[in-house]
């Protein structure tokens, strides 16, 4: 874990490397050239965009490939407990040293980039060096000027749910704006997935990708069926049940999906998928906690799940989630800067017996445990304000049957789990 450290703040304290989010693809482009066209080296791409559901989307198709006796690279973001997480190669993720040794390759170029490039170059120049069946790769925040929109003939492109998460980004702060950010530069002559997306954002879409050259695969092509009390993955051609005790809300099982769609396009069969599908856990997501140091600390009565949720229509999702669970419900909540703490925190109204609100540790970024407190007084949400993990969960523990959730921030649920 030190050693992951160590590489983060190696790059954030960098004089060559800038922290700041910074769009455009001049930069990496001219990296890329002087390191010898590495990206193109890279064969059936499947790029993963969108503001929602990227990495359970990503990670559920990987697990269907492997499945399939085939393998992967894929580059993902960000990482929960280890800078490692990012890059997965083939049948393992790179070594510290290995990160270390390429950090060194790509600062002899003397060119400026921001961190996020800096992984993504990290990312091709080794996955250039291995072969595999597909490369997966996640987008940061929206397309059209992300750093891993590097590739001219990628095999698809994945959109994933679309919504205001990334505004803050743009200067016109608009959904019709994200829209057009996300899908009105994907490439021609490829496969392009839609998934699920309100009504509004799909016909939005569609106006964009008129006169793409594309393949477009729309989400009326499948559907997530409840039959009872089991789900099931439904097209005109193939149904699958969805038989899992670890996947919980509908968003995310709209992601699953997905993936399932795409894998069906790969040619991989429905026994295979059927198979993979009780073994798929999405860390950090909807994730209950059934042992470990934390876990071992609280009453036998209590349960404790994680979830990265940081956006208003993730915040949705998880309320809606939270409804079905009929036991009392405690929140710990911890967030970033640059998110939409008002909005995120309204959704959770009448769901929580009481939050306790935590800055996220050893994070610059993390919104102090005041203002999230007084931002949930402000939302009639009984609230206190804690120090850490430590001090938030010993408000909450005692011997009553209950749920805790850790939720607002992916950056504290890897925290939460590094503990653990």
């Amino acid at each position: 874990m030190s050693k992951s450290i160590n590489l983060y703040n190696q790059l954030a304290n960098h004089k060559l490397f800038n922290k700041t989010i910074n769009f455009g693809l001049k930069r990496i482009k001219l990296a890329l050239k002087l390191l010898g066209s590495p990206e193109k080296k890279l064969n059936n791409v499947i790029s993963v965009l969108g503001e929602s559901g990227k990495y359970t989307t990503l990670f559920a198709l990987k697990s269907f490939i492997e499945a399939n006796n085939q393998t992967v690279s894929a580059y993902i973001s960000p990482s929960l407990q280890d800078i490692r997480e990012r890059f997965f190669m083939k049948n393992r993720f790179l070594t510290h040293k290995e990160i270390k040794n390429t950090i060194k390759e790509i600062e002899k170029l003397k060119i400026p980039l921001t961190i996020f490039e800096v992984y993504t170059l990290i990312y091709i120049l080794n996955a250039s060096k291995i072969k595999v069946s597909y490369h997966l790769t996640e987008c940061g925040a929206l397309w059209e000027k992300d750093s891993v929109n590097v590739f001219d003939f990628p095999l698809a492109q994945v959109v994933t749910n679309i919504n205001l998460q990334h505004k803050n980004f743009l200067k016109k702060k608009t959904l019709d704006e994200i829209i057009h950010q996300d899908v009105g530069f994907l490439s021609n002559f490829t496969k392009i997935y839609i998934g699920k997306q309100t009504p509004y954002v799909l016909k939005k879409i569609k106006q964009h990708l008129k006169k793409n050259k594309s393949k477009v695969t729309y989400p009326n092509t499948w559907s997530l069926v409840k039959r009872n009390k089991d789900y099931f993955y439904q097209d005109k051609k193939t149904k699958i049940k969805i038989d899992t005790k670890n996947i919980h809300s509908k968003g995310l099982l709209e992601n699953l999906c997905h993936a399932i769609k795409i894998a069906l396009d790969l040619e991989i069969s429905k026994k295979t998928i059927e198979k993979n599908i009780p073994k798929l856990l999405f860390v950090g997501r909807f994730q209950y906690l059934k042992k470990g140091k934390i876990k071992n600390k609280l009453h036998k009565n209590e349960k404790i799940m994680i979830d990265g949720a940081h956006a208003t229509t993730d915040a949705k999702n998880l309320a809606t989630y939270l409804k079905t669970i009929k036991v009392p419900k405690y929140g710990i909540w911890a967030m970033t800067k640059n998110k939409e703490p008002d909005l995120f925190i309204k959704q959770f109204k009448n769901i929580f017996k009481k939050i306790v609100t935590m800055p996220i540790e050893k994070e610059n970024s993390s919104v102090s445990a005041n203002e999230l407190n007084r931002i949930a007084l402000k939302n009639k949400i009984n609230s206190e304000i804690g120090i850490n993990l430590t001090d938030a969960l010993k408000k909450i523990s005692n011997k009553e049957k209950k749920l805790i959730v850790c939720f607002g921030s992916l950056y504290n649920c890897g925290n939460v789990l590094n503990k653990n």
